[in-house]
């Protein structure tokens, strides 16, 4: 135990004392901090980039000369005695930055209504005339059938339903929104970082097996205790960054209201944020992340260390052996993308049970009520494949290490894990 303790210690310290990871354990956040600065600030903004846009009427359905959307930064003006061919090569100079004209329309079937613009318009700017033309017709269509379109409008409901949490606690205000990102963020980054620290661990056995390291590494130890110190050592290197990054988002969190004074003063966004985190289970979210990057990790470091033993410097032989890996990674990643969405599927069960996607399904459930018998099963079948796959791979290392000059097939690979000696 004390020969992998010091294995361990190397990994670790080797890797954690590298400029790249000091760089990458701090940049990544500050460009996440970036970029988060930048959404609030353009939220807060609310966009300052103001236009006009003139009509051209034939089809008489705009009765108001001067029309302003309510939330929009775009103005629209009622353009008279002008037909669309006139008014096209004036527009411009006269301050519009487009214009729309509606033709004669039938009311059951309007067509032909079109937007006039120097360039390609923004989505924004169509969903806005969209909006505009379509509740033109509307009150027209209103009108024309005997209703008034203010008692319309009176009477039509837009109710906003929210979504409150009912714990042992009391009750906390729930935002979908929130929980669907806090999901997909510790999905992501445990496919990520299974896939990144597996590398490292396959990439770290093929440079020791290439430079003859190995040789001389196994004369004082076990095959299978190098193996567990690497695959250890480089996941504690993981749980470091993890560590340094809550810190940092943390910080950065409180950072924001003094980035942008405008967004501690509005605040709806920040707030909504906040409520909506706040009401996820974030202890017990925050147990299973935890668990299930490392059972994960455990697991598919062990294979990629059994298929850096057994490759050299090949790098296409390696990507032919790790695809098998990759594939049941990627397929968690697949099934926790519809997880989210409806966490007590058929589907989502099966991903959270099945120990090679379960590391990744199981945090597309995490805001969600799981029953602990599901939560048990997968945790023990989570351990039980680990241990399994650790046995096997074991096998697979302290065969390939020492072996050069030859490929071998999974199919060999196989053979050299279950043969008695």
């Amino acid at each position: 135990m004390n020969k992998i303790g010091l294995i361990i210690g190397r990994e670790y310290f080797t890797r954690v004392k590298k400029k790249s990871f000091l760089l990458t354990t701090i940049l990544v956040p500050l460009v996440i901090l970036g970029f988060y600065v930048a959404i609030i600030a353009i939220a807060v903004k609310g966009g300052s980039d103001k236009q006009l846009i003139g009509i051209v009427d034939e089809g008489g359905i705009f009765s108001d000369s001067s029309i302003v959307v309510p939330g929009s930064t775009t103005s629209f003006k009622l353009i008279k005695n002008e037909t669309e061919n006139s008014f096209i090569p004036k527009y411009k100079s006269a301050g519009y930055s487009a214009f729309i004209y509606v033709p004669k329309i039938a009311l059951d079937a309007p067509s032909g209504i079109v937007l006039h613009s120097t360039a390609s318009a923004s989505m924004s700017t169509l969903k806005t005339v969209r909006m505009l033309v379509n509740g033109a017709v509307q009150n027209k269509r209103l009108v024309a059938g005997g209703i008034d379109p203010v008692k319309f409008r009176a009477i039509s409901a837009q109710v906003n339903v929210e979504n409150t949490i009912d714990t042992n606690d009391g009750s906390k205000k729930g935002n979908t929104g929130v929980a669907y990102g806090f999901s997909l963020a510790c999905g992501m980054l445990i496919y990520l970082m299974m896939i990144i620290y597996g590398t490292q661990v396959m990439r770290g056995v093929t440079e020791e097996k290439t430079n003859r390291i190995a040789e001389v590494v196994i004369s004082s130890v076990k095959p299978f205790e190098l193996m567990m110190g690497k695959i250890i050592g480089i996941g504690a290197v993981g749980l470091t960054q993890f560590a340094i990054w809550i810190l940092l988002a943390t910080a950065g969190t409180q950072l924001v209201p003094l980035l942008i004074p405008a967004a501690a003063g509005q605040g709806s966004m920040l707030t909504t944020f906040f409520q909506g985190l706040a009401s996820l289970p974030l202890l017990k979210s925050g147990f299973y992340f935890l668990f299930y990057f490392l059972g994960g990790y455990l697991t598919y470091a062990s294979l990629f260390a059994a298929v850096g033993s057994v490759v050299s410097e090949d790098q296409q032989e390696a990507q032919q052996l790790m695809f098998p890996i990759l594939m049941p990674i990627i397929l968690g990643f697949v099934i926790m993308m519809q997880a989210i969405n409806e966490p007590n599927s058929s589907l989502a069960v099966f991903g959270s049970l099945f120990p090679l996607t379960s590391p990744i399904v199981m945090m597309g459930r995490i805001t969600s009520e799981i029953p602990l018998w599901q939560v048990a099963a997968s945790m023990l079948l989570l351990v039980g494949c680990f241990l399994f796959l650790t046995w096997i791979t074991g096998k697979i290392y302290r065969t390939g290490i020492l072996m050069y000059g030859k490929k071998p097939s999974w199919k060999e690979m196989l053979k050299w894990a279950f043969r008695k000696s």
